[in-house]
């Protein structure tokens, strides 16, 4: 459904990520680009975390204009991703990213049957990483981390709501709402900021400690963690209607406004000590702007404006600051940062950034519905 009166920057905006994405789609084709290095996007196996978001910002314009290209494009990645569903082994909790995007996104726009079992399938792999103990779906598959979530799983939530909304079973959706009930008892703080690991004993599910992992410290606040939060926590709210979700987004939302300055993308950590070479992360800003569109269709008339308008004013600064046109870059936004800890990725354009800012410029072109 497309509703609402369509602001002029807004529509200016769009068509330029339209011709951007219609141009480098021409290179990148039917591949799963994550980073943009020298100018043009790298290409990553059909497993990794981040492949459903190229196809995800396929399928946002193929939504408006139908440009068959661009579908042939996000349906041969969905296809590519059989490898990986189909052999189990490499598949983690962020499947929620890459089939809601992929399939889910497909089945909403084509009725296709096909991607409908393809979710399903992913919906069903996700809720089999759930702990019973600990009451959380576990993370990564790496050597001891049997007990370990993190904050970005509250965006894999979303494929269990639908999940359970598809196939008529209340099971999914009972898993996502218990993982979600223990990000807010043990992730987010009472200021709105979180941890971006917590790890539980598998065994008993006790909670052990909380670690920094892509954030400073365990006790710091990973400004794109927080965007995790204040948009995972709306999706559970759109889809659950429980207040207490909400509240949390709000909170969130209200740290992570709070700790930007109005006139540059997000630190990568809000409460890291500013170094020589300081790391922003524009992605966490394009998120965060997303989830507060987001916010804003959840609360009252009059409080909704508060949302709309903070939304307004980051992608204003991303537009501005961040945001290229430029023939010679394959990405939308530069300046995101993949893991500063580890110094991977640092301030360059990465996919999910590049989703976010065309999915918030969707919402205020008056588009309701989600590919979540």
């Amino acid at each position: 459904m497309n509703t609402g009166v369509r602001e002029p920057w807004v529509e200016e905006v769009w068509d330029k990520i339209v011709a951007k994405v219609e141009r480098t789609s021409k290179r990148i084709g039917a591949t799963f680009p994550y980073v943009s290095l020298d100018g043009k996007y790298n290409a990553e196996p059909a497993e990794w975390w981040t492949a459903g978001f190229w196809p995800g910002l396929l399928w946002l314009i193929y939504r408006e204009n139908g440009n068959k290209h661009l579908l042939d494009i996000a349906v041969s990645c969905e296809e590519q991703m059989d490898e990986p569903l189909l052999g189990y082994e490499k598949l983690h909790h962020d499947v929620g990213f890459m089939w809601s995007l992929a399939s889910v996104a497909q089945y909403k726009l084509m009725g296709t049957d096909r991607s409908r079992q393809r979710g399903l399938m992913a919906a069903s792999h996700l809720a089999s990483r759930y702990n019973v103990k600990g009451q959380f779906i576990r993370a990564w598959n790496g050597e001891n981390q049997q007990g370990w979530a993190i904050i970005d799983c509250l965006l894999n939530l979303p494929l269990l709501y639908w999940a359970s909304e598809t196939a008529g079973d209340p099971r999914f959706r009972h898993i996502a709402v218990s993982h979600a009930d223990t990000v807010l008892r043990e992730f987010i703080r009472p200021d709105g900021s979180s941890h971006h690991i917590v790890c539980f004993d598998p065994e008993t599910g006790e909670r052990i400690e909380a670690r920094g992992g892509q954030g400073y410290s365990p006790d710091s606040a990973w400004s794109r963690g927080t965007a995790w939060a204040l948009y995972g926590m709306a999706l559970s709210c759109r889809y659950t209607g429980h207040a207490r979700y909400l509240d949390a987004a709000k909170r969130a939302a209200h740290f992570f406004i709070a700790n930007m300055d109005a006139n540059l993308a997000p630190y990568w950590d809000f409460r890291a000590p500013r170094e020589e070479e300081t790391a922003y992360d524009t992605s966490a800003a394009a998120c965060a702007a997303s989830g507060l569109l987001e916010i804003s269709r959840l609360v009252p008339e009059h409080e909704a404006q508060v949302y709309t308008e903070a939304a307004k004013r980051i992608l204003f600064m991303l537009i501005e600051r961040y945001a290229t046109w430029d023939e010679e870059e394959e990405g939308i936004l530069t300046m995101a940062t993949a893991n500063f800890p580890k110094r991977t990725f640092v301030n360059v354009p990465i996919i999910y950034g590049d989703f976010f800012f065309a999915e918030a410029l969707a919402k205020l072109r008056g588009r309701t519905e989600l590919f979540w």
